[in-house]
């Protein structure tokens, strides 16, 4: 087993106690952001993983000899994973009701409500709105996480198949599939009429089981075995699709996720996916 430790400041010193405790004198440089640890034992996991929030430090306990080619399919939430916002959220606040959609946004995301239900009554918050405010959002407030384009670049580099599977909107899947190069692209499509949001969805409702069921789909059709998808994600309805694949890594993630993720990135880009593997 290897322990991969990333931040934006490693010390020396906080390395060497970090081996100690892993039981190793192997520790291997990845970057000036990373390092690898070989041969550990996870003896002291309680330890190591309090010392690293303390340190604001990621830690991953990843397979001996697993690389990053080993994975032939790259599946990922949109919201607060790829980019910054929550786009209902944001859309919300262009009818004046941010508040309310999202205190009904965290419940969901924490598990605390069924993600359908709570879709339903937010996107009934939105009726009437005009469709001009979803380009509004995606130019004024979408931002990619740190680390976005970097981690699709190296994906498409070892020749990795990329999917965008979203509890959000097809018009922003689509805008960021075409932007990124993802190979396929699912989301929930908001009925407009007139030029206006109805306060319903088009076609079935993308939660987090259907969000499975693309990656499945999407694995079957390519012939690919579950070891061989990595997926990333930070709520509650992303735990189905961790479940599906063979590595999941959890970007600031919920309570719920962070208990089904193989690793999760508190403190580094999204980059640092690509990092975690030989």
């Amino acid at each position: 087993m290897n322990l991969v430790i990333q931040g934006e400041r490693i010390t020396p010193a906080e390395l060497r106690h970090l081996a100690v405790l892993a039981g190793t004198p192997e520790i291997r440089i990845i970057d000036g952001h990373a390092f690898r640890l070989g041969n550990v034992g996870r003896g002291n996991e309680p330890l190591i993983a309090a010392f690293c929030a303390k340190a604001e430090l990621d830690h991953a306990w990843v397979p001996a000899g697993l690389r990053l080619g080993d994975f032939s399919l790259f599946v990922t939430d949109m919201d607060s994973t790829l980019i910054n916002i929550e786009c209902i959220d944001e859309i919300a606040d262009m009818q004046g009701v941010k508040t309310n959609v999202a205190a009904i946004t965290e419940a969901a995301m924490r598990g605390e409500i069924d993600f359908r239900t709570s879709l339903t009554r937010r996107v009934a918050l939105l009726e009437g709105l005009p469709e001009q405010a979803l380009a509004k959002v995606h130019a004024k407030r979408l931002r990619l996480n740190p680390g976005a384009e970097a981690l699709m670049a190296r994906l498409k580099a070892v020749g990795i198949k990329t999917a965008l599977v979203s509890g959000g909107f097809t018009y922003f899947t689509e805008h960021l599939k075409r932007e990124l190069g993802f190979d396929y692209a699912w989301a929930n499509e908001l009925e407009i009429v007139a030029g206006r949001l109805t306060g319903r969805l088009s076609g079935p409702i993308v939660d987090g089981q259907a969000k499975a069921n693309h990656l499945i789909a999407t694995r079957t059709a390519l012939g690919l075995s579950p070891n061989e998808v990595l997926c990333a994600g930070d709520g509650a309805n992303d735990i189905p699709m961790f479940r599906a694949a063979g590595f999941g890594v959890a970007y600031r993630p919920k309570p719920a996720l962070r208990e089904a993720a193989d690793c999760c990135l508190d403190y580094v880009g999204l980059e640092s996916i690509a990092r975690l593997f030989e």
